[in-house]
């Protein structure tokens, strides 16, 4: 039977290779997201907002699997969790028989506003109406890169004992699209990239890959949460992943 899957946020940065592994793997294909950008040849857009559960209804008429990729820093409660909640209500009714989402690795102990919005959504799935699975992943490069050139344009290069574990969203959305097509799980072994890195270990890597000379700033490792980071608590050794690393990933983007 060829599963017919909804991917929420399907033009994002992981959304966007979980539709393309999908319809590799022979699957229909819904993008649903606000706007129709980067829907590739083969999936049908259908326009939904999870903050006020606009469009959810018939977005998901004739969907058997929802992939959730959407994200949300500033409005992570109302996406990440009323957003889900509206998802796994209309999911229901439509008739959908498995919702996988994404995850982050360390959430639990790692004191963040976010990461207690994902444990929420977390949560909310599991207590939800629908067969699920969650799969928790580590960092992705995109997101160093983007927070090392944020501090690139003041001039620094931030340093300090941090520990990530970043990985190519691409491998996580080949595991996404395999789970999805594989029925609901549960808990998902985490997948986590090649390499556990310190901040300075991978900021001296950007600076070099970029060729951007920097002041070194540091960063200690002051709190709960900076002395969790440090301690490893976002990374898993053992989920470790094949893949391009955060130097190969920089080489290549």
């Amino acid at each position: 039977m060829t599963e017919t899957v909804a991917v929420v946020g399907g033009t994002g940065t992981l959304g966007a290779p979980v539709v393309r592994h999908l319809l590799d793997r022979g699957a229909s294909v819904f993008v649903l997201s606000r706007n129709a950008t980067n829907v590739p040849a083969g999936a049908e857009h259908r326009r939904v907002d999870l903050a006020s559960g606009e469009g959810l209804g018939a977005a998901l008429a004739g969907a058997t699997v929802v992939v959730d990729t959407a994200n949300s820093n500033k409005g992570a409660e109302d996406v990440l969790v009323a957003g889900t909640r509206r998802l796994l209500e209309a999911g229901a009714a439509a008739g959908v028989g498995h919702h996988l989402a994404i995850s982050i690795i360390g959430i639990d102990q790692v004191p963040m506003k976010y990461y207690r919005a994902k444990l929420a959504q977390e949560a909310a799935i599991e207590s939800g109406p629908i067969p699920f699975s969650i799969l928790r992943a580590s960092q992705f490069h995109q997101l160093l890169d983007m927070a090392l050139s944020a501090a690139a344009r003041f001039g620094v290069r931030p340093t300090g004992a941090a520990k990530v574990q970043p990985i190519d969203p691409d491998v996580v959305a080949a595991r996404l699209a395999d789970a999805a097509l594989a029925g609901p799980a549960g808990r998902l072994s985490e997948i986590a990239g090649p390499k556990v890195q310190t901040l300075s270990e991978l900021s001296r890597t950007w600076a070099a890959a970029r060729g951007k000379r920097r002041l070194p700033l540091p960063v200690p490792s002051w709190g709960k949460m900076g002395k969790a980071v440090a301690a490893g608590a976002l990374c898993n050794p053992a989920a470790t992943t094949a893949g391009k690393d955060f130097e190969e990933w920089l080489r290549h983007e």
